[in-house]
């Protein structure tokens, strides 16, 4: 998985172990081991993988946990983002991204999309199982 995402395993062992500490993949050790999504792909958000990494997502224009409406304009505008962050981000499923893995050949804006990296398509009816070595 590590090499079709282009990442280090390293790295791809440690958020696999954040996921499975948060419940939504499993990993078992040895020759038929791997890791699995324990959720349904439509049950798991991106807020929730998201802030099984990161931790949660803060606004960190303000020393108070949340601002009263009364406070400046800026964090009025900051608030409003930290809320449009965390909506999207929960709206969004893996079953969403599934239904679309991989960008059409022309994307708009000259950005092209990361998912274009490994054209290998993963199927929600047969999850994917990635290997990880026992030392991890």
């Amino acid at each position: 998985m590590a090499e079709t995402l282009g990442e280090s395993p390293t790295y791809l062992a440690k958020v696999v172990r954040h996921l499975v500490r948060q419940r939504i993949l499993e990993a078992e050790k040895g020759v038929k081991g791997g890791v699995r999504l324990i959720q349904e792909p439509s049950q798991v958000t991106l807020l929730s993988v998201v802030e099984a990494c990161q931790g949660p997502i803060l606004g960190d224009y303000c020393r108070s946990s949340r601002p009263s409406p009364e406070v400046c304009n800026f964090h009025r505008a900051a608030l409003e983002l930290h809320e449009a962050i965390r909506s999207v981000l929960g709206r969004w499923t893996l079953a969403d991204l599934l239904e679309r893995p991989h960008a059409s050949a022309e994307v708009t804006g000259g950005v092209p999309c990361l998912m274009l990296r490994g054209q290998h398509p993963i199927s929600a009816a047969q999850p994917a199982v990635m290997r990880i070595p026992e030392h991890l």
